[in-house]
């Protein structure tokens, strides 16, 4: 009668060394890192009233972005996330460098930001609807044959 419970013991150690192991395994915690913002040595080269855009590129290298108008400044972004098992990267650190440029392209200031001087803006994805949504193709196709004009093909 122990012989028989000898395995059945086994297998139920086993598979909860398994579920253990898994466990622990799906808790594990990676820090992931995104973007590049200069070092405070790299920006220091920058001369306020003296470098240019071109320069500032030579420099430092190319933004991660750039304002929308022509005037608007260089902006450099790194971010740290945490991802913890399941659940939802967080945001642990950011920080944001902007360069900003006068009408004549040459710098106007630096500023270095902070995730303690703001709050996260979570990114998202838009998209402009589309008027065919409910309709299938089938349904589209059958309801402009009723729309065709043969003397439209012609002219």
């Amino acid at each position: 009668m122990n012989a028989s419970l000898s395995p059945l013991k086994a297998a139920l150690r086993g598979a909860g060394l398994t579920l253990m192991v898994l466990a622990v395994s799906g808790c594990v915690t990676i820090y992931r890192n995104h973007g590049y913002v200069p070092t405070p040595e790299d920006l220091d080269a920058i001369q306020v009233g003296k470098d240019t855009r071109d320069s500032v590129v030579e420099a430092v290298g190319p933004p991660t972005s750039s304002g929308v108008l022509k005037d608007s400044g260089f902006y450099y972004v790194a971010s740290r996330m945490r991802h913890f098992g399941p659940t939802e990267p967080k945001v642990v650190s950011r920080e944001v460098v902007a360069i900003n440029f006068d009408q004549r392209g040459v710098v106007r200031g630096i500023e270095r930001y902070g995730l303690e001087d703001g709050r996260t803006i979570p990114l998202e994805r838009r998209v402009t609807s589309s008027s065919v949504e409910d309709k299938t193709f089938l349904r589209q196709l059958l309801g402009n044959l009723g729309r065709f004009n043969p003397g439209s093909v012609l002219e």
